[in-house]
């Protein structure tokens, strides 16, 4: 049966591809979207690990949390590394006159920079812009910072007690990435410069890195179990060129992987288009279909020819989607490259276009099959009569769902976050079933209503035809509504984001956080806070930061996964009295002198599986700490409060150089002069204003929206050729509408006015739909995921539903030109 299948579907391909090119747009930018996004994150994948040791700074970075390497381990480093570079790294405030401003501070030694060129303005050696002049030491300043504070070029500034010479400015620093987010511009100074400034002493918040070169041929990973077994209890994070910033990794990761199923609710949608395509193609064939059932042809060999030339049309629109989505990349590489801190390498991937192309393959088979079937169930006799078609089978209802389970699973397999793709999968499903149903339930109610609104020609005219059996509203807002949904939901989240970054948490933080405050500075630092009438509300708690080791004697790794707590180091704080905040246990006595005992955050607790009676063991200053989990306590982190995971009893850190951390509430009109006034009496503190803080995570918001809103654009393009391919195929009908109307006495007006209520209709009710179903979705992406509070944006809400009527209206009319101007004798002579 076979050969002879392929030979009639290849006569019937000798036609031309007249009736698929909406299919073969539809499947090429799904396969594309998601080519496309794969291999970008190929190309970035590349470059990190091409520049890996450029970003990172070095082969491998050994880093030390509130201190330096000690001198077994500065020998261990010396003996396996070509060249070990020291740089410290820590959050500071430089002080021009009465003005100030945070800066990420990077002290540095003469081999600095190991791996990579800094690129300076004026252009000139590092060591001769460290070496400053005038019996000052130099300094190099972001342009940005240098610019906020009006310094140029050999104007002094103060960092701590230590004046500084500015001597250029910091144009490009390859090891950028590698260091992660900073609250502060960059600047970078002599290491051997800071001995005198107060900033790095005892208990001062700050991370030593060590870039080691090595020799060639040497096993990273061998290397690491090396320096990790041999200074298991010291607080070394390690960290080398293969994974330069394991943050990075992850947040491309899960970009991409988002952007990918973002894709595949495009090829879900153009899968409606690919549906109407296949059963309007069938449908032009009913009389060649007719005839090889007079001929002896059963269902199977008809399903064979019909599935045949449609997946030889599915295999041309993959081939496109996959050239596409591989080249789009490619070329735009010199300006994505241009927005990154490294080159992206324009490489192929082959996993993203396989990827890609079984995708469009299941989409192509699931969307078809259903139609296919149908048709090749038809009797002669039905297909001659052009009645109603056939239901497909069990056996074709079997397989499709196997197909589309098969699909959710391999997406879900691939994806980095399983729930994220099995909620992806589920929206779309729910989505789709919404969209039908209010089809039908359209279907059904403008057949009811044809005939009450009497006088009305134009509205009975627009509702009868969208009571037909074969009118187009089901798929008109099958595809219209989907791409509507997925606009809705991220239009929703965006704008909820954006309303709890730019109002409430500006209104609920404080105005500022308050880092290394001495234990000698604390009673004076609240008294001169207490006796200012423009303060709020004051909180201060000792601080350090430690590294969560084990969880019953096991690695906390093993235990908890890749959950957020365990990936580094965490800021810890020491309690006598019970707090207010406690969930439950039992909290140590004020007085508690026995040994270290421990409260975690009730969430993070219960997401990593912790339990009363834990073994903890946490690594402070390179000292293993092990206390008893007590009791947990409810942290709230939304209000950008001071929270802290862990809270240990105050003699479990007794000899720990600690210090203090605060937050102020203020008006905003008192924040000038509190950073003032508060930098004046403590140089040494590091203020950090939270709304600056904001505006940066504002910022990167931003970035992210406008990919995400971009990814979804593309799904309501696909959504947007598919009505107009649906629209494109009715024309034929709405031309016979027309020549009818025009014979019973309708005028031209009145059947354009049909026409557009007729597209309004289906528009509003896909915009509304939409509007339901995305809300819904952001809703449990707001409340389930990010659990913050969800609000319905109405400007958003109204684009949507506007938006999907408009769009409707535009394609219907843009359809109804051509069967207007047709003279009604012509077309009713043309179907006899």
């Amino acid at each position: 049966m076979m050969p002879l299948a392929l030979r009639l579907a290849g006569r019937e391909l000798r036609g031309g591809l007249r009736g698929f090119r909406v299919f073969l747009l539809c499947l090429s930018l799904g396969v594309m979207a998601i080519a496309a996004v794969g291999t970008l994150r190929g190309m970035i994948a590349a470059g990190l690990a091409d520049q890996g040791a450029v970003l990172l700074g070095g082969d491998a970075r050994l880093q030390f949390t509130y201190r330096f390497a000690s001198e077994a381990e500065r020998d261990w480093m010396a003996a396996r590394a070509l060249q070990v570079s020291e740089v410290v790294d820590f959050r500071s405030m430089i002080v021009v006159g009465e003005d100030r401003a945070l800066t990420q501070v990077k002290a540095v030694d003469d081999l600095y920079p190991l791996v990579g060129a800094l690129r300076l303005e004026p252009d000139l050696p590092l060591d001769q812009a460290l070496a400053g002049r005038d019996g000052l030491p130099g300094a190099v300043l972001d342009p940005v910072l240098a610019a906020r504070l009006g310094l140029a070029i050999g104007d002094s500034f103060r960092l701590g007690a230590q004046d500084f010479v500015l001597m250029a400015r910091l144009i490009h620093e390859p090891d950028s990435l590698g260091g992660g987010f900073s609250l502060g511009p960059r600047s970078l100074v002599r290491r051997a410069d800071l001995a005198a400034s107060g900033l790095i002493g005892p208990g001062t918040l700050f991370d030593s890195e060590y870039r080691l070169t090595l020799p060639a041929g040497t096993d990273l990973d061998m290397l690491q179990a090396e320096a990790e077994a041999e200074f298991a209890d010291s607080g070394l994070r390690w960290n080398d060129r293969r994974s330069a910033n394991p943050g990075v990794d992850r947040f491309v990761a899960r970009l991409s992987d988002f952007l990918v199923l973002v894709g595949l609710a495009g090829l879900a949608v153009g899968g409606v288009g690919i549906a109407t395509a296949v059963r309007a193609w069938a449908e032009a064939r009913r009389e060649t279909l007719g005839i090889l059932r007079v001929l002896g042809a059963d269902g199977r060999l008809i399903l064979a020819v019909m599935l045949a030339q449609v997946l030889a049309v599915s295999a041309l629109g993959i081939a496109v989607g996959l050239l596409f989505g591989a080249l789009l990349p490619m070329l735009a590489a010199p300006i994505l490259s241009g927005l990154l801190p490294f080159p992206l390498q324009a490489t192929l991937s082959l996993r993203a276009l396989v990827e890609a192309g079984f995708y469009g393959v299941l989409t192509a088979l699931i969307f078809s099959l259903w139609p296919l079937s149908g048709a090749a169930r038809q009797r002669a006799a039905a297909l001659f009569r052009g009645g109603a078609g056939a239901r497909p089978g069990w056996t074709a209802a079997s397989v499709v769902a196997g197909l589309a389970l098969t699909l959710i699973g391999t997406a879900t397999l691939l994806s980095g976050n399983r729930w994220l793709a099995l909620g992806t999968a589920g929206g779309i499903a729910v989505a789709l079933a919404l969209l039908a149903l209010a089809g039908m339930g359209l279907r059904r109610s403008a057949r009811r209503l044809a005939h009450r609104p009497r006088g009305r020609l134009a509205l009975r005219a627009a509702l009868a035809a969208l009571g037909a059996p074969r009118g187009e509203a089901v798929p008109a807002l099958l595809a219209l509504g989907l791409g509507l949904t997925v606009l809705a939901a991220m239009g929703q989240i965006d704008a909820n984001l954006r309303r709890t970054i730019a109002a409430d948490l500006p209104a609920r933080a404080p105005a500022f956080y308050v880092l290394d405050i001495q234990p000698d500075q604390i009673d004076a630092f609240r008294k001169m806070l207490s006796d200012d009438p423009e303060v709020g509300k004051v909180e201060a708690a000792p601080m350090l930061r430690g590294v969560l080791s084990r969880i019953n004697g096991r690695p906390a790794a093993e235990v908890a996964g890749d959950h957020w707590v365990v990936r580094g180091d965490r800021g810890l704080t020491t309690l006598a009295g019970a707090p207010a905040d406690l969930a439950s246990g039992k909290w140590w006595p004020a007085d508690y002198s026995g040994p270290p005992q421990l409260a975690f955050s009730a969430k993070e607790g219960a997401e990593i599986g912790l339990k009363l009676g834990d073994r903890l063991s946490v690594n402070v200053l390179g000292r293993e700490i092990e206390a008893e989990l007590v009791a947990f306590r409810n942290v709230d982190f939304s209000s950008a409060g001071m929270g802290f995971i862990m809270t240990l009893n105050p003699g479990a850190l007794a000899g720990a150089p600690q210090t203090h951390i605060a937050t102020i509430h203020a008006p905003p009109d008192a924040e000038a002069r509190l950073m003032r006034d508060l930098g004046r009496a403590f140089p040494n503190i590091t203020l950090i204003a939270v709304r600056g803080a904001i505006a940066r995570a504002a910022e990167a918001l931003g970035a992210i929206a406008t990919a995400t809103a971009t990814a979804a654009a593309s799904v309501m393009v696909t959504g947007l050729v598919v009505l107009v391919g649906t629209a494109a195929a009715g024309e034929g009908a709405r031309a016979r509408e027309a020549a009818i109307l025009k014979v019973l006495g309708a005028t031209r007006g009145m059947i354009l006015r049909s026409f557009a209520l007729r597209a309004a209709l289906l528009g509003t009710m896909a915009g509304a739909v939409a509007l339901v179903a995305g809300s819904a979705a952001a809703w449990a992406v707001i409340v389930w995921v990010m659990e913050g509070e969800f609000m319905l944006a109405p400007l958003v809400a109204l684009a949507i539903v506007g938006g999907g009527a408009l769009a409707s209206l535009l394609a219907g009319l843009a359809f109804a030109l051509r069967p207007l101007r047709a003279r009604p004798a012509q077309v009713l002579r043309a179907t006899e």
